[in-house]
């Protein structure tokens, strides 16, 4: 792949709002690329290490972008939506200033017909904002990749419209159990937090108000399965192949909403699609589990 001028086998992630004028009600569309430096990965059997920090801030000079809904939110049937890049759950209301789940770390796939040459990504997170609230998203996840028999994994956090960085000091394998969370502590500070329950690591970034440069609304908790975004030396951005992640399930999938603790039941599922209407990942909602699932 060609990153901004360096041939290097990276992936930008970061998020991005479009608004789209042919449609019958204007809509909003959001969605999230990460960064993943493949080339500094360290491969030990089916483990991988976060890529260095450093080399993760070097490369924060992408634009930031936020859920790429497919059709007008009055179209959406059951509060069920489409998009070109998220699957999952997200619940809107208003005053949401935590969100956490656990999922075990999956086993990517080649899709079937796919290329051993190419890299095959998708990206599973937590998060607050970004579906109907376009100022900011504070959200933190991982990464998992697939080119040829080598699989890598990143574990990354994000404030957007700041670019993701990854973490360090972290590293995962395929079943290893994985908590995830975010905490607004003011609408621009908090916390991002991961930890490989399986191997005891824990990192956490804390954001401070002279870092970020946008205010959470606050009017969005979300569970996500994502197919982020590339962007080429030219500047031509693309969704990233998709890998077949098999079925990330959000279990303990619980958001802080005024104070209380509620769980996922009445979340909005998205499925994703491709730009021919065709299903690549769907989600299904049953009280604190949020399952999506590779079609």
């Amino acid at each position: 792949m060609i990153f901004f001028g360096f041939q290097h086998p990276s992936i930008l992630h970061h998020t991005c709002l479009f608004q789209l004028s042919n449609l019958s009600q204007r809509t909003q569309f959001f969605f999230t690329m990460k960064v993943s430096v493949a080339s500094l990965l360290l491969l030990a059997g089916s483990s991988a290490i976060a890529s260095p920090l450093a080399a993760r801030v070097a490369r924060r000079n992408g634009v930031s972008r936020p859920n790429m809904r497919v059709g007008s939110k009055a179209n959406q049937i059951n509060d069920a939506e489409q998009s070109t890049n998220w699957a999952g759950a997200v619940l809107v209301s208003s005053g949401f200033t935590e969100v956490s789940a656990s999922f075990t770390v999956p086993d990517p796939q080649i899709p079937s017909g796919g290329d051993d040459s190419t890299q095959y990504c998708a990206t599973a997170w937590v998060g607050i904002d970004g579906d109907t609230c376009s100022t900011a998203i504070l959200q933190t996840g991982v990464d998992f990749c697939i080119q040829g028999g080598d699989v890598s994994y990143d574990a990354w956090y994000e404030w957007i419209p700041a670019d993701s960085v990854d973490f360090s000091g972290i590293s995962f394998s395929a079943g290893d159990s994985v908590s995830v969370s975010v905490v607004a502590t003011s609408t621009t500070t908090g916390t991002a937090t991961i930890t490989n329950n399986s191997n005891g690591q824990s990192v956490t970034h804390t954001f401070t108000s002279s870092e970020t440069t946008s205010t959470l609304c606050e009017t969005n908790a979300e569970w996500i399965v994502e197919d982020f975004t590339l962007i080429s030396s030219s500047g031509q951005e693309s969704l990233a192949p998709f890998a077949n992640f098999g079925t990330v399930t959000f279990t303990d999938s619980y958001a802080v909403q005024n104070g209380n603790q509620v769980d996922a039941s009445g979340a909005n599922t998205i499925t994703l699609v491709d730009n021919n209407g065709n299903t690549l990942a769907s989600p299904s909602v049953d009280g604190s589990t949020v399952t999506v699932t590779y079609e």
